[in-house]
């Protein structure tokens, strides 16, 4: 009994774990999309754009 408890909570723990992982993960592409956009309306260019944001090249010319 004890047993099949404790794998529940880590189980859940570790689903709430990942879960949390996605999201900031997530989070850290949308920032550097967003940056990019606006660094490509300013006008820079699109390998100075990749180096700063770690973007792919092709990622950028399609925003």
């Amino acid at each position: 009994m004890y047993d099949s408890s404790q794998k529940y909570k880590w189980d859940n723990q570790n689903t709430l774990n990942y879960a949390m992982t996605e999201g900031i993960e997530k989070g850290k592409l949308e920032e550097a999309l967003a940056i990019a956009r606006e660094l490509k309306k300013e006008g820079l260019a699109i390998e100075f754009i990749a180096k700063t944001t770690k973007l792919f090249v092709d990622v950028i010319e399609k925003l």
